[in-house]
């Protein structure tokens, strides 16, 4: 197989596909919670800080996960730089959209779930299924 063109698995069989459930399942349960406890402020701002954490985390996923094989170790070393720098930009421009488009906010709520949502990434060695072979 040529190296320009990606051997893809199926986005869902990705090994990091678990971690992307896991975090989409914090980013919409916790703004649940605060809603039931601080009220709809806080839901929706909650939410946001969520959509702030998994969409970009996703395009990070969908970029550096494009190659696979030893021939593509260039290409697999570019697609992860440019998910990261990606990933960056749009936390950023959301970050911005929030703050200057979402009237009234809850800046706790946005950070607070903003950090739980990307806490989960430290679970990731439980999340994630995979074995070192000897």
């Amino acid at each position: 197989m040529d190296a320009r063109t990606p051997n893809r698995l199926p986005f869902h069989r990705l090994a990091v596909f678990p971690l992307l459930m896991a975090e989409l399942a914090v980013a919409v349960i916790a703004p649940l919670v605060l809603w039931g406890w601080q009220g709809t402020v806080a839901g929706y701002s909650g939410l946001c800080g969520g959509v702030i954490a998994w969409l970009p985390n996703l395009y990070f996923a969908h970029k550096a996960f494009r190659f696979s094989g030893a021939r593509a170790a260039q290409n697999i070393v570019r697609s992860f730089y440019a998910g990261e720098a990606g990933k960056l930009i749009l936390t950023a421009v959301l970050f911005a959209l929030t703050f200057a488009g979402v009237r009234p906010l809850d800046a706790l709520a946005v950070f607070g779930v903003f950090l739980l949502t990307q806490g989960v990434g430290w679970l990731a060695p439980l999340l994630v299924n995979t074995r070192i072979s000897n």
